[in-house]
């Protein structure tokens, strides 16, 4: 059972106070809401399941809600008191611009002082609306962000620059600096990702090419491996056995139609 009383309306932005009085431990049916919101809770705990993800949630952490995902709630404990803040898509774009947002937030002291006042103004006149654009705020700067979800798209512009021979995907340094960050978060997000080192997947693509080029009959060793980026013709064989298991010579007799 579940009581909702409305807080404060404003441009952008709804505040509910929910009271949830169930007392389950069961997950409880799959429930799929619209819109985006912040849920704060002010008393007592429970567990959400959201995209088969399970997180427990009390006053020190809360969670974002996005549209579309679908969620299955548990209250072992009791019931709980929670707030509910229902933000447009315009005004989230405001607060979180473009980053992904992780789904669990951490409520610090500053969050939580500001979630107290507002439920207490909630019954209030003007002041709970100035209180809730406050939180707002406060929110806009501690909304966390999805590190998965910013190394998936890091992962993916330097998937990018190597297919595409960008001149920065030469080399590890200079890649990063293209993209922004630090050579050792690429590499390492890179191998999280892709489960290989950013050299061996550029190396993968370099074999790739010169497969392509040997299977077409290029036979110049040399001008094939100055072409492909790599130092000598040594370099290219040694790459080449090192991912198919095989030489230039050997490849090129596997491919040649029977």
């Amino acid at each position: 059972m579940f009581a909702s009383t409305r807080g404060v309306a404003g441009d952008g932005f709804d505040v509910r106070l929910v009271t949830c009085h169930d007392d389950h431990a069961g997950w409880s049916p799959v429930e799929s809401r619209t819109g985006l919101r912040v849920v704060l809770v002010r008393h007592g705990r429970f567990r959400r399941l959201a995209d088969g993800v399970p997180a427990d949630l009390d006053p020190t952490v809360g969670y974002v809600g996005l549209s579309g995902v679908e969620e299955r709630f548990a209250h072992p404990s009791g019931g709980d008191e929670c707030t509910a803040i229902r933000v447009s898509t315009p005004l989230w774009r405001l607060l979180a611009g473009d980053r992904p947002v992780a789904s669990l937030l951490y409520v610090d002291a500053r969050l939580d002082l500001a979630h107290r006042r507002l439920v207490r103004a909630v019954h209030g006149s003007d002041r709970a609306y100035a209180l809730a654009e406050g939180l707002l705020a406060l929110l806009a700067e501690t909304l966390p962000v999805d590190r998965v979800a910013v190394d998936r798209r890091l992962v993916a512009a330097a998937r990018e620059a190597v297919v595409a021979d960008a001149p920065a995907a030469r080399g590890l340094m200079p890649l990063a600096a293209e993209l922004g960050v630090s050579p050792y978060r690429l590499s390492r997000a890179f191998s999280r990702e892709l489960g290989v080192s950013l050299t061996r997947y550029r190396n993968r693509v370099r074999v790739g090419r010169a497969l392509d080029r040997i299977e077409a009959g290029y036979t110049n060793g040399a001008r094939l491996a100055a072409e492909l980026g790599f130092a000598d013709q040594a370099h290219l064989s040694r790459t080449l056995r090192d991912h198919v298991g095989h030489s230039p010579n050997a490849v090129r007799a596997l491919l040649e139609v029977a």
